[in-house]
């Protein structure tokens, strides 16, 4: 099975984007036009509570989500959106300064399909993002 991204499985999704500074919402939208990764358009969240009633109303193709924010953590929300069987396969990608191995490590466990620590380049996030996507169509 080909699990390398093709143009017609990484077309423009709808990112939803989660973190409780409206300053790095901002900095995630810049970076991926910057990288011109395609994007459909963007939802936004400033924590995991408001972040599952997004995903329930509006249905996105990808979430990107910080850890440490208040009300739901990004941690909490991984685990709520993956109890529920009809979330079980939206990709999620968390972007965060924690980087320690073992919370990488319990994050990708819990059902993240990805991480990015920050800073990062603009061209490091759209390619994991593809990735991503990429993976997500081939399943």
């Amino acid at each position: 099975m080909n699990t390398t991204p093709t143009d017609q499985q990484v077309q423009a999704p709808q990112v939803l984007l989660v973190d409780d500074s409206p300053v790095m919402r901002s900095f995630l939208k810049r970076a991926l036009a910057v990288s011109n990764f395609p994007v459909r358009g963007f939802l936004e969240a400033g924590d995991g509570r408001q972040a599952l009633k997004v995903v329930e109303q509006q249905h996105p193709d990808i979430v990107l989500i910080d850890i440490n924010m208040p009300v739901l953590d990004g941690e909490g929300f991984l685990c709520a959106l993956r109890q529920r069987p009809e979330y079980a396969r939206l990709p999620v990608v968390v972007v965060s300064t924690d980087a320690t191995e073992s919370r990488v490590t319990r994050l990708l466990e819990l059902g993240a399909n990805g991480y990015l620590s920050k800073p990062f380049e603009p061209e490091r996030l759209a390619g994991l993002l593809a990735r991503v996507l990429g993976k997500a169509a081939a399943t």
